[in-house]
């Protein structure tokens, strides 16, 4: 076994290596950037070795850089994690020629499965279902119209090297099928460097469903059943869960005996994942072959007990699998959020800055897992990916999974930037997604026009009411306990109080019980029992005798009450207070639309127009950076610039003046 490993990667996977490393008695070797210094993986490895300046093609994907740490740190072996270098043939095959392991498949391998085009028709000889369409290049607009006309639509246009979404068109017709080839062969030359593009029947209610793989050198190899990952938005995964709702014994059997034709016929080594589309009738196609660890391995390793990452490790060692297919049986359910650094009531724009306040769930074993690489403190940086963390859940069925889901949910802390948690949330209470009777089109039926506050409706909002109530009565009941009042003069509290949140007041009437307080709102009573204190931000105890997991914490004079996704920000006062300031007029908000406010943290790239230019519907006015992407904001309306406040390179925050208008 290694003595010694380098982890070629950062954040979350790394430290998730790491700890499987570290269980196996194997020492690590954490490689960093230069904004990466004080990062989680840094801290937990036993070495680090810093390798440039914070952009990814200065340190991360610089293969003599990872090299020569190695070298230098005496590291037998590597492992890349997911993204970077993961899936690099030129990689994998340096890391061979310098007698370094690579902890994955062969290069050759990795070759193989890389090239959409080639992976297909290695597919085909190996006989695994294969989606109807033309694999061969193809030479321009016309020539794909044919094509599309004669595998009949709707068909999807996909460039070769593409990935993440890009270089991907559903055309409909001939002159969608001409325009989304022009644009999918132009995006894929700028991505990627090659403009190879494809043409495929498209599959109509379509799942994305993967089959986990793990082959040892000694020609073993098994499918860990799979995943469901139709949960996406714009082509990126959301939420995986394991198993499928959707595919049934016979449907999993046959797909997971191809996937693994499939990693035999390319003699494959490691763990790897096979991707298929799954028709509303069943019928299954391979879509591609990830030639790494996947980012939502986790639920894998919660309904079958393994550890990927340790298998991983002892393959690259020389060692055989422990196991045969018949020993993987699947145990319960899983489901793993992605929490993600981005505002979902923004149109999920990156959200970068320091983690004021982490605080994730409690972990216990085989029940509630995060796989995180930040901590309290730490920063969201612009130069990365959004992931904060993977929050997995386990239950013995999928319902006891989702409960345990929109508890830890409820009791997960993020403050000083924005999380998608809401939107998860959200989605735990969608009676489709509880139904398991989704596709892939999910996210963008429920949600066509973007997802908002609005959309977050708590069916309790009485239960919000009477918790920022218990916290304005426990605050009072501390105070009025201050030693030195005036006799005869001590604050006298009473029962009835208004409480007011989204333009409605709540009269909630509360009176003390053993360990807590019962509040009637509107004719509903709650019986509220907790040690919640002051400081704490997460509220547990009960409602009613039943288990209550929720976030309440005073904020000023607010109390921000948190629940399957909803938050209040709610003002408590007595009835008399309530009748006064209903006296008071109202406060008119200013009017922003004469300027453009940045929508997130970033660095302003550019600016595109100047004072006193006239500027068109459309007309692109500025480029904020930020999380590997490019983010550009256009007029809403015609318009003349009166002037422009920020300037090229400067860093921005939420809401800031960029550009104003007259």
């Amino acid at each position: 076994m290694f003595k010694k490993i380098l982890i070629a990667n950062r954040g979350e996977i790394a430290c998730r290596v790491m700890k499987s490393a570290k269980k196996m008695g194997i020492r690590t070797v954490a490689v960093f950037s230069e904004a990466d210094k004080d990062s989680m993986h840094v801290m937990m490895a036993d070495e680090a070795v810093c390798i440039g300046p914070a952009a990814s093609k200065e340190s991360y994907l610089v293969m003599d850089k990872i090299i020569a740490a190695c070298k230098q740190t005496g590291a037998e072996a590597v492992h890349p994690g997911y993204g970077f270098l993961s899936e690099n043939e030129e990689f994998s095959r340096r890391l061979e020629e310098e007698g370094i392991i690579f902890i994955g498949p062969k290069h050759y391998s990795v070759a193989a499965m890389g090239d959409k085009i080639a992976s297909k028709k290695l597919a085909e000889e190996a006989r695994v279902n294969t989606i109807p369409g033309y694999n061969a290049e193809i030479g321009d607009s016309a020539q794909a119209v044919e094509i599309a006309r004669g595998i009949g639509y709707p068909v999807m246009i996909k460039a070769s090297a593409g990935g993440g979404g890009k270089g991907l068109r559903v055309a409909f017709n001939d002159k969608e099928a001409g325009e989304g080839f022009e644009a999918c062969r132009n995006e894929a030359r700028n991505s990627f460097g090659d403009d190879r593009v494809f043409i495929e029947k498209f599959v109509e209610g379509p799942h994305h469903i993967e089959i986990q793989v793990i082959a040892d050198s000694f020609g073993n190899t098994v499918y860990l059943l799979e995943r469901e990952c139709s949960i996406q938005r714009r082509h990126q995964k959301v939420l995986e869960e394991a198993p499928s709702p959707f595919i049934d014994d016979s449907i999993r059997k046959a797909m997971g005996e191809q996937a693994v034709a499939l990693a035999k016929a390319v003699r494959y080594q490691s763990a790897g994942t096979v991707e298929f589309v799954v028709g509303s009738d069943k019928s299954f196609y391979f879509l591609e072959m990830n030639t790494r660890l996947q980012v939502e391995h986790p639920v894998t390793e919660m309904i079958t007990g393994l550890d990927l990452v340790e298998l991983m490790i002892r393959v690259a060692a020389g060692e055989k699998l422990p196991f045969t297919q018949d020993d993987i049986q699947p145990n319960g359910w899983a489901i793993e959020c992605r929490i993600n650094a981005e505002d979902p009531f923004r149109g999920f724009l990156p959200s970068v800055g320091r983690l004021v306040k982490y605080r994730p769930p409690e972990t216990s074993d085989g029940q509630v897992r995060v796989d995180t690489g930040v901590f309290e403190g730490g920063e969201i940086s612009m130069y990365y990916d959004s992931m904060i963390a993977k929050l997995i859940c386990h239950g013995a069925t999928r319902d006891q999974a989702i409960s345990r889901m929109r508890d830890a949910l409820n009791a997960f802390v993020i403050r000083g930037i924005d999380s998608n948690i809401p939107f998860q949330a959200a989605l735990m209470q969608n009676r489709r997604f509880l139904s398991g009777t989704f596709t892939t089109a999910f996210i963008a039926e429920e949600y066509p026009n973007g997802f908002f506050a609005a959309d977050v409706v708590h069916s309790d909002p009485q239960l919000l009411a009477a918790v920022a109530a218990f916290g304005r009565r426990r605050y009072i009941d501390r105070a009025v306990k201050v030693s030195g009042q005036m006799p005869g003069h001590q604050r006298k509290v009473g029962n009835d109080w208004v409480v007011q949140f989204d333009d409605q007041d709540f009269p909630v009437r509360l009176v003390s019980i053993p360990g807590g307080y019962s509040a009637t709102c509107n004719g509903k009573q709650y019986d509220l029992v907790s040690d919640w204190r002051f400081g704490e931000l997460v509220f547990h105890g009960t409602c009613n005798g039943e288990p209550l997991c929720l976030q309440l914490e005073r904020i000023g004079l607010l109390y921000r009450v948190v629940h399957f996704g909803k938050q209040v920000k709610a003002t408590v006062m007595t009835a008399n207070a309530a009748r006064m300031l209903a006296l008071m007029p109202k406060k008119v908000p200013p009017d922003l639309s004469r300027f453009l406010l940045s929508p997130m943290p970033g660095l302003l790239r550019e600016v595109a127009v100047a004072a006193g230019e006239q500027v068109a519907a459309g007309e692109k006015l500025a480029v904020i950076e930020a999380m590997k992407m490019e983010n550009v904001l256009k007029a809403e309306r015609d318009c003349k610039v009166k002037k422009v406040v920020a300037v090229p390179g400067e860093s921005l925050s939420v809401d800031q003046v960029i550009i104003e208008f007259e």
